[in-house]
């Protein structure tokens, strides 16, 4: 074999960074035995797998080429040594959710997988559904677990579960007296919801089809909680999951509002790398998510 796993691993840092010197960071290395090692598997294939921008390091159409393939490799070996070591107990295992899921599902689940895998390490990464498939396509996460549709050759995307969306308000706002809210109702209402790039916008947008135009949008809050705040404070009407009003909606601080009209349903998601090698803690974890 005429290249080593550590070349394989500084282009895949250097292709996640752009920069050597990060890389070398990351892999506690010295920035000059980065530079060789990747020189080195350049030198020895004839090939430039980076296009060199003033410091940065741009990945070129040879080296995205290869980037799919080095990391289902490096995927491969660790998951070979940590067999090797720990006798097949489950290692270091990167997750990533969309805010819903992360800050309402995950931690539950990752408790569970936790209690089932005592040597296991899992990372958890919040954020919207646009900035997860980002990494997971450049192989910074194991798996996603997201709200929003996807569509990207690189990805998989596999059904996990089913959501439903709602909308509230404050008790004291005038909303709340109507048995159902009319269209009309919608377009005069002030809406307080998620931003652009998150499934439960994406879902929102998709339910107002043929008025989303005309609707007023006061305020788009990255955050569901900061929404929850707002809309209790009387700026307006939100439209979340219920998953994410439950406890709100018991202590009646803020309440549903019927509009039968519009469809609210929608789906969650796993996404993976289709280059992604499975390990047993990526399988492990999709059976604890389909089991929560």
């Amino acid at each position: 074999m005429h290249f080593t796993l550590k070349q394989l691993q500084v282009f895949l840092a250097v292709a996640s960074h752009e920069n050597v010197s990060h890389a070398a960071d990351q892999l506690a290395m010295s920035q000059s035995a980065a530079s060789t090692a990747l020189k080195l598997l350049e030198q020895r294939f004839d090939v430039q797998l980076f296009d060199r921008i003033g410091k940065r390091l741009q990945l070129n159409a040879q080296g995205a080429a290869l980037r799919p393939r080095a990391a289902a490799l490096i995927s491969q070996a660790e998951e070979l040594e940590n067999g090797l070591i720990q006798h097949d107990e489950i290692g270091a295992l990167k997750v990533g959710a969309t805010l819903t899921i992360g800050n309402y599902l995950a931690v539950g689940i990752m408790a569970d997988f936790m209690r089932d895998h005592k040597q296991a390490r899992v990372e958890l990464t919040v954020e919207n559904t646009a900035a997860i498939a980002a990494k997971v396509r450049n192989f910074e996460l194991d798996i996603g677990l997201v709200e929003g549709e996807l569509q990207e050759t690189e990805l998989e995307v596999s059904y996990w579960r089913d959501d439903e969306l709602s909308v509230f308000c404050a008790p004291n706002h005038p909303l709340a007296q109507h048995a159902t809210l009319s269209e009309a109702d919608l377009l005069a209402a002030q809406w307080i919801v998620r931003e652009q790039g998150s499934g439960t916008r994406q879902a929102f947008d998709r339910a107002m089809t043929g008025i989303l135009s005309n609707l007023q949008l006061r305020l788009e809050l990255q955050h569901t909680e900061g929404i929850k705040r707002a809309v209790e404070a009387g700026l307006g009407i939100g439209c979340l999951s219920k998953i994410t009003l439950q406890d709100a909606f018991k202590r009646g601080t803020l309440v549903p509002l019927n509009v039968p009209q519009r469809s609210w349903t929608r789906k969650f998601y796993f996404i993976l790398h289709r280059q992604k090698f499975l390990g047993t803690g990526v399988r492990s974890w999709i059976a604890h998510c389909q089991n929560a």
